[in-house]
């Protein structure tokens, strides 16, 4: 086939009806009762407009975006039944051929901003709008102009019969058309479209679940989206005819993939679902693990965001699952230590009892439970002490009460006379020979210095 087959007139059906009865009266008719309708189109539409524009005032400004969308459907949607309705019910009575015109334009209207809308609420679900909106909503108004105008023309049958003669090999024994492509192309973006917006939806209704346990909450909106999505494509690609034993082998591909190249990632989120099931954290607790102290925000199916004064760290939940991690939940307090070492020549039960003064007047300190010193062994140098203390916001960090602890350490000791030691070597020759009493004089006056005189 080098054309496309035109087995009609060039502008098609519905412009030659429309040649044939314009200028007559029969046309005028038709276009008067077409006003009337859209003008009963707006009537109906105009309340429902105002309804939701109030009941979403104060919703935020992507939302409010999502459902002008929602109006503007209204007008078109609801000229559309009417135009529809009065096509059939003026059949055999008079021409129809303005109505069956102006039908196609209200249809796509229509089509296109309730695609917009689902496009935004999508798109837009956490509040924001999201960068790629705009180049769908331009893809998809230009493929709805083109559509359109080639069903006006009756051109858009012929276009589809060119498109499925062009087939291609797909997997060495299944030929799939280009035309069976577009639609199979189309079909997932609708089916996928919808999935989220229903994963979405009852994202939200789980959210609001009050007998639910939070991570579970979790766990049913991440594996009912993920299963949404699955079963959209698998339908799209069944709805065009796609034979689904073609995907095998990039199942195979993919699951090699897994065991090999992205083994971590499948690890996170193994252990994230681990986590939310086993229900061992939760959103809210304090915990320890490796060297990151905060309040859990997240729990996301890969890594766990973890708060403090520092800000957020993602922890790769393999690690939350591989590795001992402390929650201060249960008390709601964790422990701060500092240690100093003190000379031999202090006396430890003053210096254990100046290190808990130390902890006197300290922003962020608990008195319950009470500040503790105690001696922890006997160095080279001096002895070591520790001095430990409570705090009950480690989401804001350790070290600034780490500071203000060895910065009131430091006065104190210098204040009673303390000395805090630090590391002396003592070199001892071993084998030397005795030196002589002409050497030990020499020696003698070297070490006494030069004389000075006046």
């Amino acid at each position: 086939m080098n054309g496309f087959p035109l087995n009609h007139i060039a502008l098609g059906h519905m412009i030659g009806d429309i040649v044939s009865d314009l200028g007559g009266p029969r046309f005028i008719w038709q276009l008067g009762v077409l006003a009337a309708l859209l003008a009963a189109a707006w009537l109906i539409a105009r309340p429902i407009v105002r309804r939701l524009r109030t009941r979403h005032v104060d919703d935020t400004f992507a939302l409010r975006f999502a459902w002008s969308s929602l109006e503007r459907a209204m007008f078109p949607l609801f000229g559309w039944l009417l135009v529809l309705g009065a096509r059939y019910a003026l059949v055999g009575t008079m021409p129809i051929s303005v109505f069956r015109l102006a039908a196609v334009p209200l249809f796509s209207l229509a089509m296109l901003y309730l695609a917009f809308y689902v496009l935004r609420r999508v798109l837009s679900a956490n509040g924001e709008l999201h960068g790629m909106l705009v180049l769908v909503e331009r893809v998809l108004t230009t493929l709805m102009w083109i559509g359109m105008v080639l069903y006006v023309l009756g051109v858009l049958g012929d276009v589809i019969d060119y498109l499925d003669s062009i087939r291609f090999a797909v997997g060495g024994k299944q030929k799939v058309s280009l035309a069976a492509m577009l639609m199979g192309a189309v079909w997932i973006l609708l089916t996928v479209l919808v999935a989220m917006w229903f994963g979405s939806w009852l994202d939200s209704r789980i959210t609001r679940a009050s007998a639910l346990d939070a991570n579970l909450k979790v766990v049913l909106s991440r594996v009912a989206k993920a299963a949404l999505l699955l079963v959209s494509l698998l339908l799209s690609l069944s709805l065009v005819g796609i034979d689904l034993t073609v995907l095998s082998v990039f199942g195979g591909a993919l699951g090699v993939g897994l065991g090999f190249g992205l083994q971590k990632i499948a690890s996170n989120y193994v252990s994230g679902f681990i986590i939310l099931l086993e229900r061992s954290l939760k959103l809210g607790d304090q915990i320890t693990v490796s060297s990151f102290t905060g309040i859990v925000t997240q729990i996301r199916t890969r890594y766990t965001v973890v708060r403090n004064g520092d800000g957020d760290t993602l922890v790769p939940n393999e690690l939350m699952v591989a590795q001992a991690v402390q929650n201060h939940n249960e008390r709601g307090t964790v422990r701060v230590a500092v240690r100093v070492q003190a000379s031999y020549a202090a006396e430890p039960e003053t210096v254990l009892a100046l290190l808990v003064a130390c902890a006197e007047g300290i922003p962020r300190v608990l008195t319950d439970p009470a500040p503790a010193a105690f001696l922890v062994l006997f160095a080279d140098s001096g002895i070591e002490y520790e001095l430990g203390v409570w705090i009950n916001d480690p989401h804001n960090g350790k070290l600034g009460v780490q500071s203000d602890l060895n910065r009131a350490i430091y006065r104190r000791f210098k204040a009673a006379g303390i000395e805090i030691p630090f590391p002396q070597r003592e070199v001892r020759v071993l084998g030397a020979t005795e030196p002589s009493s002409a050497a030990r004089s020499d020696l003698g006056a070297s070490s006494a210095g030069p004389s000075v005189s006046a």
